[in-house]
């Protein structure tokens, strides 16, 4: 095996790990094949103006988001989208409607203790219980939801990005959240409760 600043080597020092952050934002594999390929061209034709600021796999990274967007903003448009009640998702799912804790959440849907985030980020099985919950969510949902929560991209980039409205952004967010922190607390966290939100399992 090469050293790091060998070309030839990063597709064995690098790839596998490019290539799993590549499909856990766009849950195709030959995408993300695709997008790792693309990735190592692209760093190849960079190659003479790296300055060595980070390290390889830092920059790679780099460039594998770019290309990652780049992707979703691609296919976003050519996924068929659910109509949205936004009446609906704007509701009450999750909170109280009647009573004394009206607007407070039911502590029969609500949120459960998740610990520790900074150890959950650190757990192995926590990431494959969240790729096999992404897997479950439409594809318009799933890269919406990894190019904000996961890529952390800012609200007014998503939306130029994708070319969809705030209001549309918001109920696709909720959406996916909604579902994924229901699967993740079945199949994560093994709580189990009866679910009135219409939530996938």
């Amino acid at each position: 095996m090469g050293s790091a600043d060998d070309p030839s080597s990063w597709l064995d020092q690098h790839g596998d790990y490019l290539y799993r952050m590549a499909y856990l934002r766009v849950r195709d594999r030959s995408a993300a094949e695709d997008i790792v390929q693309e990735t190592l061209l692209a760093a190849l034709r960079a190659w003479p103006n790296f300055q060595g600021a980070s390290s390889v796999r830092t920059w790679l990274t780099g460039i594998l988001k770019n290309k990652v967007v780049d992707h979703v903003r691609r296919t976003f448009r050519t996924e068929t989208s659910e109509p949205v009640d936004e009446s609906t998702e704007r509701g009450t799912y999750g909170f109280t409607t009647e009573g004394r804790w009206v607007g407070h959440w039911d502590q029969q849907s609500g949120p459960v203790d998740w610990g520790d985030p900074h150890t959950l980020m650190e757990n192995r099985r926590f990431w494959e219980a969240l790729d096999r919950c992404l897997a479950k969510l439409p594809k318009r949902l799933a890269a919406v939801f990894a190019l904000r929560e996961i890529e952390q991209m800012d609200t007014a980039e998503l939306c130029k990005t994708l070319e969809i409205t705030p209001t549309n952004l918001w109920v696709m967010l909720h959406r996916a959240r909604r579902q994924v922190r229901h699967c993740l607390e079945i199949h994560w966290l093994g709580h189990r409760r009866s679910d009135r939100g219409g939530t996938f399992r």
